[in-house]
């Protein structure tokens, strides 16, 4: 038996295929078999063949008696085929004389059903040599080892990123899978995408595959036949549109006949790709003129959805283009203009529900980055501005509605956002480059080179001059503090224009307010000693500046001295000029820091200190302002305060996921709240939500926080949006919304982001009806049915609070009593768990407002806080939902000690809902991370693991039981309890005073002495 057979699909390859044979007959390995298929060439291919045949009888030639295209050709040959092991090389490629050797001991050292070898890429017909190298690049990226399922997956998969490609003409098979699956494949004609096609069902079928990229024998002239820049007619482009159509469509064939193998999520990726890589061609190889009807030909092969998503695809990315570039190519414009026409014009139809989906999503996406575009109008405002004052900012931040205040984007590097709203540093003559060391600076450089005002004005975007008349408390480094930069902030510091101009004109400059050091810095009292206090700041550095400076300048000397060493300082490097100062201030500041530059080898330096030319600019600033009013220059001065904002950052509403105009049913709409200690655990609770959430529904995920960490945010939606292409995760701040509230909980082990629910109302109001979960349960349902709930009138729907009930019917009444005076129920027995909650927001908005509901909330006499302020104000406005959708864990044996003391056909309810539950609710101090074997622990545990940060949680479980299984002499002794375990009353204090909570350990001091205990 041959070790190998080469199958060689030809036809009109004349000018290309001696080459190839002649390759193949002259391999190392001489034990191979040599297939070609003829396709009914109509050139000299025919007489080739012949005559190769006739000189080695390796050579076998099979003739098609009529065209049958490159699929049917690779399964005549593959049928033919002797070999151990067998390899596709077309026609016009030829191969190394050792590939096949190298191939074959490979594959004997360590067999393999597949083996994935390199190329060796050759330029033709005018191919860029960098573009050959890309595709080489590509091509011979190594690729991890897999078995089974793997196989397929790693290729398909849209979670996996396509992180395998599905070049057949690349890989070596196992002869015998090779014939099991081309047996299985489709006799019909297929072109274009057939190789995805035999990729997938060979793939399928294989149990090992493996990645020897080294084997770069196969040499791939790239250029040769039809290559992927060829200019093509939008007929000829329709005709790949049918091509790709049949490959899918002979996928969805193999996949529907082998529902054991599960490839249904291969086959959605494939499609999903193959579609993505047709249309590349839409966009590279159809002129423009024919660009509509290919559209719309794509249009007619994958429905409206499809199509449009794709032509929304490349205006996205082209938007994107003209945003990152700084030049704005009047033809790329045009081209914008006419693809967002061409995508409008393909109305999406009802079809599958991915497709729509994604299309929303895409087209949101889009629209967004053309409004950004649209907004560089906004820049028109401020060049005919007498006073023109820049805000440097490397980021996206709120600003003052202003027509003075003028952003400017710095720290730019090819490829980066360019704000179309702002100007950039990067333009016309500037020094954009030395940001890193100039900071604030290259924006004054670049005013400098290129702008024409009356006055020069700089700031930060986090520090802005104070222009109003009222005198406001300063901070010991003589800063106003304050957070947002609002409508309240521009009011309060006049940073509205009118204010603005009335406070600058008439001044020739305007700096921070002159900071006495002896006051304001304690034990820094001259500018020399604070840059000595500067941890990254080099002493030699100051003294180097000030030894340039005298050499330059020597009339500055004095001036120079009597700063260093004297007590007064203006800070920020803010100030604002006329022109005639600004300019003679620019022409004597650069020169001094280039020269600084140049003396200083700043190789080493950290980051701050790197920063080191913009800490002294601040400095000469001073110095040169002292020096103009020691020479006696008229100069009318003024100095304002500073305002520093803490968190300038803008608050980025809420928005739907897509536009109106997409047409399409709106998601499910599901909340959660939680802060960054809890993020493991929402972890658990959304990976169990959407494992088992219909795949027919979109779900938009929220994330109610304040304090998560960006790069957990960045996990999370990494590791959903993978898996689960029907989810949307965006993750919403909440810190403006909740500032001014006093909101605390009275139970340790209920958090204060308890109250965001609050705000979802307001936060999401693009949405009549909303879901509400807490982060400490695990759902076994389908979270759309919960949410498909009618609520008709009632403000909102929610399951039975079994615990409460109980207490209802506490001999002592306690509970009874509570409910009616505190919280003012009529009945009492309606008490809901408000962990599970489907709000009928539109209906809340019209009665109660967020102001209305935090007040209520910070009433410090409710026991469980906001679900108590739920209770009282939507009492009569309730839906119930079944038992199963919020079932609460047993802890400490509450089932048996208060839940079975509630009424007895609500009791039956509960205890029949713990056989099925749909969702399990760890209410109460105990949960799965800190006793792992409590109640219903194991359903928990079963989705924790599944998710990124199962080792985050084990590691609560560990330090919880490091805690309680430390021998006692190394354990802090624990006081007697108060109330013992025996004791009856605790029956009624546990539900009102939890274990470890704030009133608990106030009960049992006072229990203590009433005992006269310590």
């Amino acid at each position: 038996m041959p070790k190998i057979s080469v199958i060689i699909a030809a036809y009109n390859v004349e000018p290309y295929i001696k080459a190839c044979l002649d390759s193949v007959c002259a391999q190392t390995l001489k034990n191979i078999d040599i297939v070609v298929v003829d396709d009914a060439s109509t050139d000299g291919t025919p007489a080739i063949l012949a005559q190769a045949a006739a000189e080695d009888d390796r050579v076998r030639v099979i003739t098609h008696d009529h065209n049958q295209g490159l699929h049917l050709a690779r399964r005549t040959g593959v049928e033919e085929a002797n070999g151990q092991y067998a390899f596709f090389l077309d026609g016009d490629d030829d191969l190394e004389p050792t590939m096949c050797a190298d191939l074959y001991a490979s594959l004997a050292s360590t067999p393999a059903d597949i083996l994935h070898f390199g190329l060796t890429v050759i330029g033709e017909n005018g191919i860029l040599d960098e573009e050959c190298q890309a595709f080489e690049r590509f091509n011979n990226t190594p690729t991890p080892d897999s078995q089974y399922d793997d196989i397929v997956q790693d290729i398909y998969l849209e979670s996996r990123g396509y992180h395998v490609d599905w070049r057949v003409t690349q890989r070596v098979f196992r002869t015998s899978l090779l014939k099991r699956a081309f047996n299985q494949m489709t006799a019909d004609r297929l072109e274009r995408a057939e190789d995805g096609y035999e990729c997938f069902v060979i793939s399928a079928l294989a149990t090992s595959y493996r990645s020897a990229k080294q084997c770069r024998g196969y040499r791939y002239h790239y250029g040769r036949g039809v290559t992927g820049t060829n200019e093509i007619t939008s007929e000829k482009f329709g005709r790949f549109c049918e091509q790709f159509a049949s490959c899918l469509d002979a996928t969805d064939d193999f996949v529907a006949i082998h529902p054991e193998l599960k490839l249904a999520d291969c086959l959605t990726g494939f499609r999903h790709k193959a579609v993505e890589l047709l249309s590349n061609d839409w966009r590279v190889r159809v002129p423009e003129e024919g660009k509509a009807e290919a559209a719309r030909a794509m249009a007619d092969a994958f429905g409206n959805a499809v199509a449009a998503r794709e032509i929304w695809r490349h205006v996205r990315d082209l938007a994107w283009s003209l945003i990152t570039s700084k030049e704005q190519e009047p033809f790329k414009v045009a081209q914008l203009r006419n693809w967002r026409f061409i995508a409008e014009s393909l109305t999406p139809e009802d079809g599958d529900h991915t497709d729509l989906y994604r299309y929303a999503l895409v087209r949101t996406r889009a629209e967004e980055l053309l409004a950004d575009l649209d907004r560089a109008k906004e820049k028109e405002q401020y060049k005919n501005q007498p006073i023109r004052i820049f805000v440097t900012t490397h980021k996206n931040v709120d600003k003052p509605d202003s027509a003075i205040l003028q952003p400017v984007q710095v720290g730019l590097k090819p490829g980066s956002y360019r704000f179309p709203w702002a100007f950039h540093d990067d333009d016309g003559e500037n020094i954009s480059e030395k940001n890193p060391m100039y900071c604030e600076l290259t924006t004054q450089y670049w005013a400098w080179k290129n702008v024409d005002a009356e006055y020069y004005g700089f700031c930060h975007y986090r520090r802005y001059f104070d222009f109003s008349d009222t005198e406001h408390e300063e901070n010991p480094y003589g800063e106003v503090m304050d957070d947002y930069i609002d409508a309240k902030a521009i009011k309060e510091y006049g940073l509205d224009d009118k204010t603005i101009a009335r406070a600058v004109k008439g001044y020739d400059v305007i700096t921070t307010r002159w900071q006495d050091l002896t006051e304001m810095i304690d034990k820094h009292n001259t500018p020399k000693a604070l840059w000595a206090a500067a941890p990254a700041l080099i002493d030699d550095d100051l003294r180097r500046c000030y030894q340039i400076l005298c050499r330059m300048h020597p009339d500055y000397h004095d001036d120079a001295v009597a700063f260093l060493n004297g007590h007064k300082s203006c800070f920020c490097n803010m100030f604002i000029m006329r022109k005639q100062v600004f300019f003679d201030y620019c022409e004597w500041l650069f020169p001094i820091l280039a020269e600084f530059e140049r003396e200083t080898d700043m190789t080493n330096y950290s980051r701050e200190a790197v920063r080191t030319p913009g800490h002294l600019s601040e400095r000469l600033l001073n110095i040169y302002l002292m020096h103009q009013q020691r020479v006696g220059k008229q100069l009318r001065t003024r100095e304002l305060q500073c305002v520093h904002f803490t968190n300038p950052e803008p608050s980025e509403p809420l928005k739907p996921l897509w536009t109106p105009t997409a047409g399409l049913p709106q998601p499910v709409p599901v909340v959660f709240a939680a802060d960054n200690n809890y993020v493991s655990q929402l972890a658990t609770t959304m990976f169990s939500a959407m494992t088992n959430a219909s795949k027919e529904r979109y779900y938009d995920v929220v994330v109610l926080e304040r304090n998560i960490e960006w790069d957990r945010q960045e996990r999370l939606r990494e590791f959903f949006t993978s898996r689960f292409p029907n989810m949307s995760l965006r993750f919403k701040n909440v810190d403006r919304e909740v500032a001014g509230y006093n909101l605390t909980t009275s139970n340790a082990h209920i958090s204060v982001e308890t109250y965001y629910r609050f705000l979802i109302q307001e936060l999401m109001p693009f949405y009549d009806k909303v879901l509400y979960l807490d982060s400490d349960i695990v759902i076994n349902g389908d979270i759309a049915e919960l949410y498909d709930t009618e609520l008709g009138d009632n403000l909102l729907a929610a399951v039975h609070d079994i615990d409460y009930l109980g207490n209802l019917n506490m001999p002592d009444g306690i509970r009874m009593r509570y409910s009616k005076s505190t919280l003012h129920m009529k009945d009492p027995y309606q008490y809901f768990q408000a962990g599970v909650l489907v709000l009928n927001t539109k209906a809340m908005r019209a009665h109660y407002t967020i102001r209305q509901w935090l007040g209520y909330a910070s009433n410090p006499d409710l026991i469980y806080n906001d679900q108590d302020v739920l209770n009282m104000h939507c009492e009569g406005k309730v839906l119930y939902l079944p038992w199963e959708w919020n079932v609460v864990h047993n802890l400490e044996d509450r089932v048996g000690r208060i839940f079975s003391c509630a009424p007895s056909g609500m009791y039956d309810a509960y205890l029949k809902s713990r056989e099925h539950p749909k969702i399990i609710h760890y209410a109460g101090f105990i949960k799965p991370w800190t006793d792992p074997e409590c109640d219903f622990a194991s359903v928990y545990w079963r989705y924790a693991r599944q998710t990124p940060f199962y080792e985050r949680l084990m590691k609560k479980v560990t330090s919880k039981v490091a805690e309680t299984t430390t021998p006692a002499v190394t354990r802090k002794p624990l006081h007697e309890r108060a109330i013992g375990d025996k004791n009856p009353i605790r029956k009624i204090v546990d539900p009102i005073v939890p274990i470890g909570s704030k009133r608990r350990e106030v009960l049992k001091t006072v229990a203590r002495t009433l005992r006269n205990r310590k």
